[in-house]
């Protein structure tokens, strides 16, 4: 078994720790805060994902921003920064730049992150060995989204864990292995979800994968879908869609699951279409765990 699966197939075990550790983590955002929120690749779409979650749940103006695309002459009362290895050159060096202050969530905390944010959260129980993260992006957004809860309870389900274990499990969309061309599809909170989807299913699978709101997809991507495509949605398909996308003959798909934990699904498909073309998903083309710049 490859690691990346390995990771994948934890998660569940890291999400009930997060969950735990919510309420014991300081230098998060307080409520009415006017937050920024930053990563890089996979960081950046969960940092939109929980961006789009904080705002729409009334708890704070919220934008998510790649690190190199910081506006600094924007007033925020607290930069969120989002970092796997602690050791991203855009990051350290915005983290470096930043009067306001910051906290950043990480999956090694002797790393050099540790010496430019006001707040460190270690999340080194989610750290991974893969190129390809899984765990760790989902353990710091179920980590950022059960901090809101304390809030706003209804932002974090009960059975979350429960479902995350079930998405480890769950069958895939049947014939999906199959395809060549993947499209997937969120709405507010959940487009950092299919751009991260997306992203999985071209590190691992070096396949043609897209992400876009739902409801932009009639407005022109929906003319590359056919019965060689999946089109993937995060959460509630809008009405009439998903048979428009029925009538092209690619295969659909739409879970109950809560959307983050169907994101392990589409983990899961990315590792399967690497394995079908006989690559191995632990060692994607031209990537490396972090990108240090000189």
């Amino acid at each position: 078994m490859t690691f990346v699966s390995d990771e994948i197939a934890s998660q569940p075990s890291c999400w009930e720790r997060a969950i735990e550790l919510a309420g014991d983590v300081s230098g998060l955002p307080s409520t009415g805060e006017r937050v920024a929120v930053v990563g890089c690749g996979t960081s950046l779409f969960i940092a939109q994902a929980y961006a789009g979650l904080r705002e729409s749940a009334g708890l704070g103006e919220t934008d998510a921003f790649a690190a190199s695309e910081f506006p600094h002459r924007r007033a925020y009362d607290r930069v969120v920064a989002i970092c796997r290895s602690g050791t991203t050159t855009e990051v350290l060096s915005l983290l470096r730049a930043c009067s306001t202050p910051t906290v950043a969530l990480t999956g090694d905390p002797s790393t050099p992150i540790s010496q430019v944010t006001d707040v460190l959260v270690g999340l080194e129980f989610a750290d991974e060995v893969s190129v390809v993260q899984t765990r760790f992006a989902t353990t710091a957004l179920t980590l950022l989204r059960a901090h809101l809860a304390l809030a706003e309870p209804s932002l974090l389900p009960a059975d979350l864990v429960a479902q995350a274990a079930a998405a480890v499990g769950a069958p895939l969309p049947s014939g999906a292995a199959e395809r060549g061309q993947f499209t997937f599809l969120g709405a507010g909170w959940t487009n950092g979800l299919a751009n991260e989807a997306a992203l999985k299913v071209r590190e691992a699978s070096g396949s043609w994968t897209e992400s876009y709101p739902a409801m932009e997809y009639r407005h022109g991507p929906i003319s590359v879908t056919d019965e060689n495509s999946v089109t993937w949605f995060f959460g509630e398909p809008p009405a009439g869609l998903a048979a428009d996308v029925e009538r092209t003959g690619a295969v659909v798909s739409v879970s109950d699951l809560d959307p983050v934990a169907d994101l392990i699904r589409a983990q899961r498909l990315a590792v399967a279409l690497a394995e079908r073309k006989g690559l191995n998903p632990d060692e994607p083309r031209n990537l490396t765990r972090s990108v240090i710049l000189t």
